[in-house]
């Protein structure tokens, strides 16, 4: 009787152990797998892979700027050129008649050879182009009879003139103009020198001065000894 007992128990046990074993089994199997942590060369890859990204926006819109600019500048050289072709196109415009006066003037002095009517006529045809200058801002330069500047003359020649103040325009060769206040030619002239005369006083007054000079310093000289 006993014999047959025990076989009854090793059996219930060796049961009990695979369901025990079945059901840890069951329970693990429930559980998330466990994740590695991510390697530094993967983790390098990302971040190269993120800034290919980056390069690939930059190189875009840096493209396109190129190409903006590229455009905005033949704008600007053609903006430029239609500027510096044209810019005179208004004071031509208002010249050509002055050209048409002195055309018409050439003609008739040529034909009836008369030298005061054809004086005139071109009198009259400088007087309207000066007009037409100075209203665009030009101005000439006064000179003749003023103290010399070099912010407005230029010397050729410096000769005396009596009665003549020193660095005075005595004549002038050709006239300076100013263009909005700022010289465009300054005036060419011959200024006045010392003259002769000029010169006798002041080497007299000169000898006068140290003869004086010499007087004083004798006379101390004198009433020291």
């Amino acid at each position: 009787m006993a014999e047959n007992i025990a076989p009854k128990d090793e059996e219930l046990e060796k049961k009990e152990s695979e369901e025990l074993h079945s059901a840890e089994a069951s329970e693990e199997a429930l559980l998330p797998a466990p994740t590695e942590p991510p390697s530094e060369i993967e983790s390098f890859r990302a971040r190269i892979a993120e800034l290919e990204k980056f390069v690939e926006l930059y190189k875009d819109q840096f493209l396109r700027k190129a190409a903006d600019f590229e455009n905005y500048k033949k704008r600007t050289e053609n903006d430029y050129l239609n500027i510096t072709s044209f810019a005179n196109e208004a004071l031509i415009a208002e010249i050509l008649p002055v050209i048409d006066d002195l055309t018409r003037s050439l003609a008739a002095g040529k034909a009836r050879r008369e030298f005061g009517a054809f004086y005139k006529g071109v009198e009259l045809i400088h007087a309207k182009l000066m007009k037409i200058l100075e209203a665009r801002g030009l101005k000439p330069i006064e000179a003749l009879g003023k103290e010399f500047n070099v912010d407005y003359h230029e010397a050729l020649l410096q000769m005396p003139k009596e009665n003549v103040a020193p660095h005075t325009v005595i004549e002038e060769i050709e006239k300076g103009y100013i263009l909005h206040d700022k010289v465009i030619r300054h005036a060419k002239v011959i200024v006045a020198g010392n003259s002769e005369r000029t010169d006798r006083e002041t080497s007299g007054k000169t000898t006068e001065k140290k003869d004086e000079t010499k007087g004083n310093d004798e006379k101390s000289e004198k009433e020291n000894q």
